[in-house]
C-alpha cells in the first residue's frame, strides 16, 4: 500500500468539505488524515488529504477529486518536494519524580510546554509524522491522559503559490 498526500484548493463555500468527504465514502476509500483551512485568499480553502491504496486506487482518487465542481487545483505533495507537518497536544501526568525526565524528552524534540499543573504537563509538538510517533512512543512510559493530533498539512517547496492557479 502506498501513501498519497493531496493538497486540494477548493472554493471556500458551504458544503465543499461534505462533497469531498462524500466522494471518498461513496467509493469506499478511507481518509487517513484531513485538514482544511482558509488560504490568504478568503474565497479559497486548502484541503490536505492523506490516503492509502495501491497505484490504481490512488490514481482513481486523484481523478475523481479533480472532477468535483468546487475543486480549483489538486497537487500531490511528494516527499522531498514538499514540507508536511502535524501538530500534537499531549497531556501527561507528571509526578514530581517524573517531571524532569518528561521535560528532557520534550526538550530533545524541541516541544513546548504550554500548560503546567501540579499533576500534569501539556506539551505541544510540531513535526513530521515519524517525529510525532517517536515522541508519543517515548511518553507512553508515563501516563498520557489526553492526546490530540491535528492531521497533516503541507505545501510544495518553491516559490509557486495559489495565485498561479486562481488567475488562470
Amino acid at each position: 500500500m502506498k501513501r498519497m498526500v493531496l493538497s486540494i484548493l477548493v472554493d471556500n463555500t458551504a458544503g465543499v468539505l461534505s462533497r469531498v468527504a462524500g466522494l471518498f465514502s461513496r467509493r469506499g476509500y478511507n481518509i487517513d488524515s484531513l485538514t482544511v483551512g482558509e488560504t490568504q485568499d478568503p474565497s479559497v480553502s486548502r484541503m490536505t488529504v492523506l490516503a492509502h491504496g495501491d497505484d490504481q486506487i490512488l490514481e482513481q482518487i486523484r481523478k475523481q477529486v479533480q472532477k468535483l465542481e468546487d475543486v480549483i487545483e489538486i497537487k500531490e505533495l511528494l516527499p522531498g518536494e514538499s514540507v508536511i507537518r502535524e501538530l500534537i497536544l499531549v497531556k501527561v501526568m507528571a509526578a514530581e519524580s517524573d517531571r524532569q525526565a518528561i521535560l528532557s524528552i520534550a526538550d530533545i524534540f524541541r516541544a513546548k510546554i504550554v500548560d503546567v499543573s501540579t499533576e500534569s504537563l501539556m506539551i505541544e509538538l510540531t513535526g513530521n509524522q515519524n517525529k510525532i510517533d517517536a515522541f508519543i512512543k517515548l511518553l507512553e512510559q508515563y501516563n498520557i491522559k489526553e492526546l490530540v493530533r491535528t492531521g497533516i498539512t503541507g505545501l510544495a517547496r518553491g516559490s509557486g503559490d495559489i495565485a498561479d492557479f486562481i488567475d488562470d
